[in-house]
């Protein structure tokens, strides 16, 4: 009989393990939550603390939170998920578009909040994309409208001819905003040609090539793009070619309407205490948006000899 009731416990411990948590159940009253972030730059740090002061404010010390970076490689975005999963954390926050996607692969149970994610449609190939995923997952959104984004070219250089649009194709997010951008550039008779790089390793190339061609620069919410700002600033100053950027937070841009993602990463902060408190049930959780702003450069228009135009504010 007792080889029996130990067979069927280690049945019991194995089944809890598999289903995506530990056996172990909080005694303490805390609530644990991991962060994956995919790369370490500005727009990204903003949203993860703008979520972990959200978090604090409501919770305190009665919160335990695992901040992890993927340092841009997304083979290590699954390696800190499956980490939290088998840890049983009470949630994921997941902040951009390949931390979300390794973690709706790796749990369907440990509830997932996004940031700075720009399309949960695409980034999780949901057709007919209506505003809610429908499992264990939600977030927000840092996308701003992308038409008035194309407009905003013309509003700076009326005249120009050629628009360059810069992007990692390792990103569907990336590619998304270019196609949505491409179409309304085209309505406007703007001429428009894409200039594409898989990674950090050609980006130099791809962005002189990109200059050499064009009268202006579009860069969307790209990670790669902006985790390498520096180098982009360096030779489209060279070029004396003018980006816009789809966040005034990649520095390579003179201007951009743009999200602050401190307010992004306090919005999901606030939908993670709903979450945890019970308040929400997340399958029904719309995605949020936050607010964007016309905002430019200083430092980018002074070194280009731009004015900046009424109606943008300073970056700085």
């Amino acid at each position: 009989m007792k080889k029996v009731l130990t067979f069927a416990l280690v049945l019991l411990l194995s089944f809890a393990v598999f289903a995506g948590g530990s056996s172990e159940k909080k005694d303490d009253g805390k609530f644990v939550v991991g962060i994956c972030q995919l790369v370490q730059h500005p727009a990204l740090d903003a949203a993860t603390q703008g979520f972990k002061d959200a978090l604090v404010a409501e919770f305190g010390d009665k919160v335990v939170i695992d901040e992890q970076n993927a340092s841009g490689e997304i083979n290590n975005c699954s390696t800190i998920i499956n980490g939290f999963v088998s840890k049983n954390v009470d949630l994921i926050m997941a902040n951009a578009t390949p931390a979300l996607t390794a973690a709706a692969s790796a749990t369907n149970t440990i509830p997932i909040l996004g940031t700075s994610i720009t399309h949960y449609g695409t980034a999780l190939e949901i057709d007919n994309w209506t505003g809610v995923v429908g499992s264990n997952i939600s977030g927000t959104s840092d996308l701003a409208p992308l038409d008035q984004q194309a407009a905003m070219i013309l509003e700076w250089f009326p005249n120009v001819k050629s628009v360059g649009l810069v992007y990692c194709t390792a990103e569907p997010n990336s590619i998304f905003q270019i196609e949505e951008v491409e179409k309304t550039l085209a309505g406007l008779g703007v001429k428009t040609q894409r200039f594409s790089f898989t990674d950090s390793n050609d980006i130099a190339a791809v962005v002189q090539k990109a200059c050499d061609s064009s009268d202006v620069l579009y860069i969307p919410t790209d990670n790669t793009a902006a985790s390498n700002a520096e180098l982009v600033t360096n030779i489209t100053l060279a070029a004396k070619t003018p980006v816009f950027v789809g966040e005034i937070g990649n520095s390579a841009g003179i201007a951009a309407l743009s999200i602050s993602y401190y307010d992004l990463g306090v919005t999901t902060g606030k939908m993670a205490v709903k979450v945890l408190k019970g308040e929400v049930d997340i399958k029904t959780l719309p995605v949020e948006y936050t607010t964007a702003e016309k905002k430019f450069n200083p430092d980018m228009c002074a070194a280009l000899g731009i004015t900046p135009l009424a109606g943008y504010t300073s970056s700085k």
